[in-house]
């Protein structure tokens, strides 16, 4: 099992110039998305330290001036549920959700590459269903004006709205991938050089650090030219390197 975000995420990385994976139209949108991505991820930060601020300062109040509270509890979870379901698009973008890796090694490379849309195909299923739901609690908490049964009482149509978005960007992310898979195979998708199995780490560094780049096989082989269509040989994984006694 694997994991986009690991120690070897937190090498430095070489400041270059931004371009899309994909040409055309999808290299506009992959680009486009990125960037919104990016900005959700900078400001779900934000909202997870003012989620820790908020209940701090909740502790402070109650336990130690000994004063009655109201809204930090859920104004830390409605900040918690925004970063939360509003950076799953921008996760998935680095392919950075927990994946399981029992069948990789024992898959030819043209099934992996095949079981990589396919998986993508059923996430997109299962998160369209999820944006539904959302989108009709949201509805039916606006139109019947549904609040919490806390004493402060706030609009439940706010963490429907931040489940639904969330959601929805996530759907958005999915076609965009399966389209790039489809079109310029599983690289220009996001499935970088693997680890061990697979591996979905693409963080930057990792392209052009081979120093921290973990070992593994590549279980997709060849794949198609991100910029060209045509069929390119994918360059060996170099081994780790180590200075100094370390990696």
């Amino acid at each position: 099992m694997s994991h986009a975000f690991d120690a070897a995420s937190a090498a430095s990385e070489t400041p270059k110039a931004e371009e899309a994976r994909v040409p055309g139209l999808l290299g506009v949108i992959d680009r486009t998305t990125r960037r919104l991505n990016h900005l959700i991820l900078v400001l779900g930060g934000v909202a997870l330290v003012a989620a820790c601020l908020v209940l701090s300062y909740s502790v402070l109040i109650r336990y130690v001036l000994h004063e009655p509270t109201e809204w930090q509890d859920e104004t830390a979870v409605f900040l918690i549920v925004g970063a939360t379901f509003l950076s799953a698009a921008g996760v998935q973008a680095k392919r950075g959700h927990v994946a399981i890796e029992a069948l990789t090694g024992l898959l030819p490379p043209g099934v992996n590459r095949v079981r990589l849309v396919l998986v993508d195909v059923v996430g997109l299923a299962f998160v369209t269903f999820f944006a539904w739901k959302s989108w009709s609690l949201f509805h039916e908490a606006w139109v019947d004006g549904q609040i919490s049964q806390s004493t402060w009482g706030p609009p439940l149509w706010i963490p429907y709205l931040l489940m639904s978005a969330g959601m929805s960007l996530l759907a958005l992310q999915f076609v965009l991938q399966i389209a790039e898979a489809v079109l310029y195979g599983p690289r220009a998708a996001g499935w970088a050089k693997p680890k061990i199995g697979l591996g979905a780490d693409i963080n930057r560094d990792l392209h052009d650090r081979p120093d921290v780049t973990p070992e593994g096989p590549d279980p997709m082989g060849t794949t198609t030219g991100q910029t060209t269509g045509r069929t390119t040989a994918t360059a060996p994984i170099r081994p780790v390197t180590t200075t100094g006694g370390k990696a």
